[in-house]
């Protein structure tokens, strides 16, 4: 891989992890607001090293090792950067199981996000998908069952991947819901904002950990490479923390970055359901879509901003 490719895809992951991770900025920075300053600055700086360090340093370690077990736990680690032609030839015979669990979870938080999720309309057919919001879970049925069973002829392990990516959606959802309503009630409900800030630090932890998983998934359509992963995706976690300590104000008036994230989603879940079944994908290809649908998006924020 040359300079100008691991650039970009730095560049690539950088923006799409700072980008998707724009409602966890104003989560924290809402909470982070009734939390005192000592508990605050803890949660700015030992916060980062937990984000970028732990949470997007291990767990693409992690889903390597568990998709290539037969590396084992450090070679999971050495064999995404090694000219050990035996580790790549494991990697490649295993990846179309993480390439489809990871496309199936990034197509169902896009079809999600389109169906169920109140948002500014960047495009006139998003108001009538979200109008249409109870096909959601037929939509994802159907398509869940057509990949199971396309991939079932081709590899039976990479079938089960597509299912355990479905799974891991609606969990990562379900925390998400919740962590919705916790929030509410720690700014709403006197008992709740009674909570203790080292309860309040540790719930915007466990909400970063699910937020980072949308992150993580979506970088292995980028690299397989597990430090240019922890490079970008550690930039993009850093950018996330500038926010929340910036004004968030500000962030919110950019009111279609939001969109610009779930296009770059969907591109990245497409990318690798197809390269999952065999389709070679160039690698300029994922951060290229990624930045122009973020800059897309970005513009078109500017101008209404501009406007309002």
């Amino acid at each position: 891989m040359d300079i100008a490719s691991i650039l970009l895809i730095v560049v690539g992951l950088t923006l799409f992890e700072g980008v998707s991770s724009i409602d966890n900025a104003i989560i924290n920075a809402e909470i982070l607001s009734t939390m005192g300053a000592r508990a605050r600055r803890f949660f700015i700086t030992w916060g980062i090293f937990f984000a970028v360090f732990l949470v997007r340093g291990l767990l693409p370690w992690l889903i390597v090792w568990a998709t290539v077990p037969s590396l084992g736990f450090l070679g999971a680690f050495t064999a995404t950067f090694s000219n050990d032609p035996a580790a790549g030839e494991a990697i490649e015979r295993s990846a179309p199981i993480l390439l489809l669990g990871g496309g199936i979870f990034l197509l169902f938080l896009f079809l999600h996000w389109l169906f169920l999720e109140p948002k500014n309309f960047g495009f006139p057919g998003e108001r009538f998908f979200l109008s249409k919001g109870v096909w959601f879970y037929t939509v994802v049925s159907v398509l869940l069952s057509a990949i199971v069973w396309f991939a079932l002829e081709r590899n039976t392990m990479a079938a089960f991947g597509a299912v355990v990516g479905s799974s891991v959606f609606f969990i990562t959802h379900g925390f998400r819901q919740q962590a919705e309503e916790m929030e509410a009630r720690m700014l709403h409900d006197p008992k709740a904002m009674g909570m203790s800030d080292v309860s309040k630090v540790f719930y915007l932890e466990v909400i970063d950990l699910s937020f980072s998983i949308d992150g993580v998934l979506g970088a292995f359509a980028f690299t397989f490479s597990v430090p240019l992963i922890l490079i970008g995706n550690g930039f993009g976690a850093i950018m996330v923390r500038q926010l929340t300590i910036a004004n968030i104000e500000r962030v919110k008036r950019y009111k279609f970055l939001k969109n610009g994230a779930m296009y770059s989603i969907l591109a990245l879940g497409t990318i690798m359901i197809a390269e999952g079944f065999g389709a070679h994908v160039p690698v300029f290809l994922a951060p290229s879509v990624t930045i122009l649908a973020i800059g897309y998006f970005f513009a078109k924020s500017v101008r209404e901003a501009a406007r309002a």
